[in-house]
């Protein structure tokens, strides 16, 4: 059962940087989770949300996609932590780690499976966006893909089929045993977030979970 750390260790630094992904991984965590955009000259960060607060020349909410890599880099996101490139992240993930990239901005698949081709480390990408998942079936079919899930869908299975994905990432409360011996039975893994209590996350790796995705990775010692 993989400890997923869900934007690193966002309660003791800020989420999605690199120093919340360097604290999960001394904490323990067998993977990251995190989230990509891209800026306007094809950068893909790793960030949240699409809209960012730039003074240009006065504090605005700005999109990603509408600013250059050279305008978002300089954002502090408090304590002089900024946005990551995820070049970058993939970088700096130990030999052991996986990253689990959730593509979030539109239309970005094609830039997202470049960088992570270019890196030895071991990646997957999911998206609750499933279009984005069918798109990169076609455009990177030899990188493991998932779907998310917040709410329950009638045939969980044929969801999955239909844009070739490997993992199931349904929120936490969806699951139960049934589910998971069904996505098994179809040879793919079901990862549950966002699970915050110990007594769930027990119950959950009784269910059979492939792994947790949890916001503090310390949660889950010992299990």
């Amino acid at each position: 059962m993989e400890r997923i750390a869900h934007r690193g260790a966002k309660r003791e630094f800020p989420e999605n940087t690199l120093a919340a992904f360097a604290r999960a991984y001394e904490r323990g965590a067998d993977a990251v989770e995190l989230d990509v955009h891209c800026t306007r000259d094809g950068v893909v960060v790793v960030h949240h949300d699409a809209a960012i607060p730039v003074r240009l020349p006065m504090f605005a909410e700005r999109n990603i996609a509408d600013l250059d890599w050279s305008v978002v880099s300089t954002i502090d996101l408090g304590g002089g932590a900024t946005i990551p490139t995820l070049s970058e992240v993939l970088d700096s993930a130990p030999a052991s780690a996986t990253v689990y990239v959730e593509v979030k901005g539109a239309g970005i698949e094609e830039q997202v499976a470049d960088v992570v081709r270019r890196h030895h480390t071991r990646c997957a990408l999911h998206s609750f966006d499933h279009a984005a998942i069918g798109r990169l079936a076609v455009l990177a079919p030899d990188l493991p893909r998932g779907i998310l899930l917040e709410h329950a869908v009638r045939d969980v299975v044929t969801a999955m089929r239909a844009v070739d994905a490997r993992d199931l990432w349904p929120k936490w409360r969806l699951i139960d045993r049934k589910l998971v011996e069904l996505v098994h039975g179809a040879g793919g893994r079901v990862i549950a977030w966002t699970v915050n209590d110990r007594e769930d996350a027990e119950q959950l790796i009784a269910m059979g979970v492939d792994g947790l995705c949890t916001d503090d990775v310390r949660l889950l010692d010992g299990l």
